[in-house]
């Protein structure tokens, strides 16, 4: 499976006592948020989609390049 490009920056705001119980269990588990949320979200969009989220990824790629690639006669 090809590395994930990280170029897009998510904010998320959370309940304080929420955030602290979260990177609690994440040390435990010898992880960090981010690992945890991008597996969630990979998680989620196969659920939702029905599909590996790399699939998801390519098609979005194949349609960001064809917006952005002039049209040849």
């Amino acid at each position: 499976m090809p590395t994930e490009i990280r170029t897009a920056r998510l904010t998320v705001l959370i309940d304080p006592r929420k955030k602290a119980v979260f990177e609690r269990l994440c040390a435990g588990d010898d992880t960090t948020p981010s690992q945890v949320v991008r597996q969630l979200i990979r998680d989620y969009i196969e659920q939702k989609s029905g599909h590996s989220w790399q699939s998801e990824y390519d098609l979005a790629e194949k349609t960001s390049t064809a917006a952005k690639s002039p049209r040849t006669r």
